[in-house]
């Protein structure tokens, strides 16, 4: 699956007297689901911000299409706690675009029941249902994710997973996801690139399709991911 690309190239970001990213190239395609997986500090948030156009490069280059809609979920949902989940979802909707498509959104993460409620009386997991409906909302081509299931118990970010994975399967819409649990970079990524010591170090593409972590493939690959990460 080929979409657009955005393209760094020779891409370094320095605070202070660190050094986070340094002489990187990377081309992503928001036709596809990318994983960026390190260890912690190794520059995959920065990363992750610098192709969000939340921070600049301190050298090098980064393309990015201008007309490029760009969605972005981080660690904790971010809900407006005096809203109700329709509305928080709303707000991702673009100007002039059918209210009534928030309908759709709240069915897409099956949070159709809990409309009218309130963040508070959300679970963690439905929380996150609904951030991920609110960037979709906004018709997102590109959706960034920090970590968004990092704060969940095993069992809502399995099922979170799953659900990501067959809704960008579905939705043929790209992500960059960010993580450091090998498990989630099998199950979500099409492409996986392991960053170290401020560059992509290795790289591993996935075969499309459904995804068991027991399968001779995914076990082969974990094992590869593992011993590149040590």
């Amino acid at each position: 699956m080929s979409g657009t690309e955005i393209v760094l190239h020779d891409i370094s970001k320095i605070y202070g007297s660190r050094t986070v990213l340094q002489d990187l190239d990377l081309s992503l395609d928001t036709g596809e689901c990318t994983v960026i997986l390190g260890k912690s500090g190794c520059g995959k948030t920065t990363l992750l911000r610098l192709v969000a156009g939340l921070e600049e490069p301190s050298s090098g280059t980064l393309e990015r299409p201008k007309d490029l809609k760009l969605g972005m979920m981080f660690q904790e949902a971010r809900l407006f706690p005096w809203l109700t989940c329709r509305q928080n979802i709303a707000l991702g909707l673009p100007k002039g675009a059918d209210p009534g498509e928030i309908d759709h959104w709240l069915q897409l993460v099956q949070l159709t029941e809990a409309a009218d409620q309130y963040p508070h009386q959300l679970s963690g997991g439905m929380q996150q249902r609904a951030s991920l409906a609110r960037t979709l909302a906004m018709h997102s081509e590109l959706i960034l994710m920090d970590e968004p299931f990092a704060a969940l118990d095993y069992f809502t970010r399995a099922q979170l997973q799953q659900e990501l994975r067959n809704m960008q399967q579905q939705l043929k819409r790209g992500i960059v996801l960010v993580t450091h649990n090998v498990d989630e970079a099998l199950i979500l990524g099409d492409r996986l690139l392991i960053l170290q010591q401020g560059k992509i170090a290795s790289e591993l593409q996935l075969a499309p399709g459904p995804r068991d972590l027991l399968s001779p493939e995914l076990i082969t690959a974990k094992r590869s991911l593992l011993a590149a990460l040590a």
